[in-house]
């Protein structure tokens, strides 16, 4: 009864309010939370999105031009998606949306690893490094032999997945696209 009154928005950010407390007093919980990986449902862009968009502007004080772009990226996908040659990935835990990533086609040999992003509460498990290996392993069976990507020097934890997963910088650009100096880079890989 007293969470009745609240809406979907309010019960996600007291469920992120929640873990963040639980994470803060040692856990209540001493076992891995299950996380599964599925295909996008009817609205789940539209939630990646949003979430990316306020993620990016409390963590790094982006502004409404990364949500632009993020707008643009999804819209593409979603105009010309080839499931063939293209893949969204959501994760899920307890029955929400905690991650997700895509694969998109930048040429025929070349996917593009676009959008991934974890969750606060739900970071520390794995889950960027299973996104991104999933990417891969999708783009080897697609038919690709080389995966490229594009993000910002203060994304280091995603910084530090792909450089785990065999990812190379070869180059950067000094931008100030999403109102704060930012260093934007390429980085790649053979598959």
């Amino acid at each position: 009864r007293l969470l009745e009154p609240l809406g979907s928005a309010e019960r996600a950010a007291l469920r992120e309010a929640l873990a963040t407390a639980e994470s803060l007093l040692g856990g209540l919980s001493r076992t891995a939370p299950v996380c599964l990986f599925r295909d996008p449902e009817p609205g789940d862009m539209g939630w990646v999105l949003h979430r990316q968009a306020i993620l990016y502007s409390r963590e790094y004080g982006w502004d409404g031009r990364f949500e632009t772009l993020a707008m643009k990226i999804c819209g593409e996908f979603m105009q010309s998606f080839d499931p063939e040659k293209e893949r969204v990935w959501i994760a899920e835990m307890d029955d929400r949306i905690v991650g997700s990533v895509f694969v998109s086609r930048a040429s025929d040999n070349v996917a593009k690893l676009r959008m991934l992003y974890v969750e606060p509460d739900a970071r520390g498990h794995g889950i960027g490094r299973k996104l991104v290996g999933e990417c891969m392993s999708f783009a080897r069976r697609s038919g690709y032999t080389r995966m490229t990507l594009w993000t910002n020097n203060v994304l280091t934890a995603a910084r530090a997945i792909y450089e785990k997963a065999g990812f190379e910088l070869v180059d950067t650009n000094a931008h100030d696209d999403f109102g704060v100096p930012l260093i934007g880079e390429t980085w790649e890989r053979d598959l």
